[in-house]
């Protein structure tokens, strides 16, 4: 009898924080990898340190900024040409921009539209056909729990969220209709410990510093945990994820706002 392949899933955003924890949860489990990522060195380093401690592991790296015009259609024909169809798609690329709309860069968040939100719209599109065909597939989407309120000084940022929860929750209910096999998982992180925020330009912020603070390794972990068991939304911390569900619902939106506000306004002492 013919052996199956070892299954595949591509990562975008792989080469750092919850993408790079992401994949080393898949390499521990038998999965070949496609990185995808913008910065070459870093590529280079996490396929070192992956191939490091899980040598029996392919690892495909693919450089491509995904802000640009044809990259996602790039990622597609370079992957479907090396003859492979990944079995989990997880879309975590992704950055923020922190400040009042009237002070932030259009150009920036122009960029972060394109990545956050067109990026993942344009690689589910073109990676999910196949995997109806098979009635074989699983897609983890990255978004945040900006994505459950508006968020004053993180409007665009929030609002990228948003459109990847509202995408998400509604593909998979078209998926469990068209009785597919396929679960569409979004992975919803409280302030995550990266790189994020040096790259929002959160230096001094205190909210990193809170109690619902979590490192990359942990959101990954229920992250993929949740894809595993066909979750439609996972909000990582325990009670924190509680706590969060419950004060949507309870609190109405300005008095989320306000918190929100005077959470992202806190500057973290020293």
């Amino acid at each position: 009898m013919q052996q199956q392949p070892a299954p595949c899933v591509l990562i975008t955003g792989g080469s750092s924080g919850i993408g790079f924890e992401l994949a080393q949860l898949f390499a521990r489990d038998g999965y070949r990898l496609i990185l995808v990522s913008k910065p070459a060195e870093e590529l280079e380093k996490a396929k070192a340190h992956l191939l490091l401690h899980f040598p029996q592991t392919p690892v495909i790296t693919i450089q491509k900024d995904l802000t640009l015009p044809a990259a996602a259609t790039e990622v597609f024909n370079e992957v479907t040409a090396a003859g492979l169809q990944p079995d989990v798609l997880v879309n975590n690329a992704g950055f923020g921009s922190f400040g009042f709309f009237t002070e932030t860069s259009m150009e920036l968040e122009h960029n972060m539209i394109l990545l956050n939100c067109n990026a993942m719209f344009e690689l589910t599109k073109l990676f999910l056909p196949a995997m109806v065909a098979r009635r074989k597939g699983r897609i983890l989407n990255v978004a945040s729990v900006a994505a459950m309120q508006p968020n004053p000084l993180f409007a665009v940022y929030g609002a990228t969220k948003a459109f990847v929860l509202s995408m998400s929750r509604a593909l998979n209910f078209e998926l469990k209709e068209q009785k597919t096999n396929i679960t569409v998982t979004t992975l919803c992180p409280p302030p995550t410990r990266t790189n994020f925020k040096n790259a929002a330009g959160m230096h001094h912020a205190a909210i990193f510093n809170h109690f619902d603070a979590l490192d990359a390794p942990t959101v990954a972990k229920h992250g993929y945990k949740g894809m595993l068991k066909g979750c439609e939304v996972v909000i990582p911390g325990g009670y924190i994820g509680f706590l969060y569900r419950l004060v949507g619902v309870m609190l109405p939106t300005w008095l989320l706002m306000r918190i929100a506000y005077f959470k992202l306004s806190m500057k973290a002492p020293g």
